[in-house]
């Protein structure tokens, strides 16, 4: 995997040329387009002759190899063919997932309704555990070989390096940003250390509420399989949790619940919550600048290079930082 640095990613894909790519895909595009809310990738609503609309997912240039999308494709597509509700991949009429159009490479989803689920209920964080289960039991038969794991690496050490050594963290912030960041990172290689050695599998890898929709009668129907990378489950489940530690432990409970339906829980991967949790606000921030050339990402996050954002970074921080000594989030007993 690499990063796409170019000034202007995608300043050729027009909505002509989008249109297009789908009419050498095979399918009769009645004209119509809408741009959904997408910043890594570009995705489109597109109308088809006689037909429903379908998703458009134009890959950013550079980013996954042809080898890594379609191990992601192969996963959904084993996902869906035992009905658990993934949003999977259409093949295309001259075979495959994944085509090449004016130097974009895309794939073609079905478009799927929905609203976000309820997390407040503890019936649907068990539906979603039961569903979630059965996405790692499939995901545990086998590795990834062409998707990257999640690993402190490239989620903690490199975005931290990263905005540091390319000047967006304002000078009189940059040694206490850098020093927050190395007393965070110690906490987590703490916290994997007294996990021990916990199971990586294919995960969804991005599990927050947006990519999910959920449907009245039929439960929750996962999307953007785009982050999945080989994980400890708890990367599928911290993300399902929030408000005081008592509402998280009993949220926690619920999910497990129906989880444990069709997967075994490794306890240790507790300890892993806050570490995780922190992994991911360090690389949101290199994330954003990685990608501060391509002109979506300024209109999109205007205060990013402000002094303000990187004082509310350090104060997150310092939060995970208090959080990552605290006991993790045991189970009260007769929860489970």
């Amino acid at each position: 995997m690499s990063d796409a640095t170019s000034q202007q990613p995608y300043a050729d894909l027009t909505p002509e040329a989008v249109l297009d790519a789908l009419e050498a895909a095979g399918f009769a595009v009645d004209g119509r387009l809408l741009a959904l809310n997408s910043f890594e990738n570009r995705v489109y609503q597109v109308g088809v002759d006689d037909a429903p609309p379908m998703i458009a997912k134009f890959y950013r240039p550079g980013r996954w190899s042809d080898e890594a999308i379609l191990e992601e494709h192969a996963f959904c597509l084993e996902l869906a063919a035992r009905e658990i509700p993934v949003v999977a991949p259409i093949e295309l009429p001259g075979g495959g997932t994944l085509m090449t159009h004016g130097g974009y490479r895309f794939a073609l989803f079905p478009r799927r309704g929905g609203r976000a689920p309820e997390l407040d209920r503890a019936d649907t964080l068990e539906w979603i555990g039961r569903f979630m289960g059965r996405i790692h039991a499939l995901g545990a038969v086998q590795p990834y070989v062409h998707r990257p794991a999640l690993d402190i690496a490239s989620f903690g050490e490199i975005p931290a390096a990263y905005v540091l050594e390319h000047d967006f963290v304002p000078l009189e912030l940059s040694s206490v940003y850098r020093g927050v960041c190395e007393q965070a990172l110690d906490g987590v290689c703490a916290a994997f250390a007294r996990a021990g050695d916990v199971r990586r599998i294919r995960t969804h890898g991005d599990c927050h509420v947006g990519n999910m929709l959920w449907v009245e009668g039929q439960g929750p129907h996962f999307v953007d399989f785009d982050d999945s990378r080989m994980a400890p489950a708890i990367q599928d489940l911290w993300m399902l949790l929030s408000g005081d530690r008592p509402e998280r432990a009993h949220q926690l409970a619920d999910v497990l619940a129906g989880y444990e339906e069709f997967c075994e829980f490794d306890p240790r991967e507790l300890h892993l919550i806050e570490a995780l949790r922190t992994l991911r606000l360090i690389h949101h921030s290199g994330w954003i600048a990685r990608r501060w050339q391509d002109p979506a990402f300024p209109a999109a996050f205007p205060w990013f290079d402000t002094p303000r954002y990187w004082e509310a970074r350090i104060l997150e921080l310092r939060e995970q930082i208090a959080m990552l000594e605290e006991l993790p989030l045991w189970l009260a007993p007769g929860m489970r």
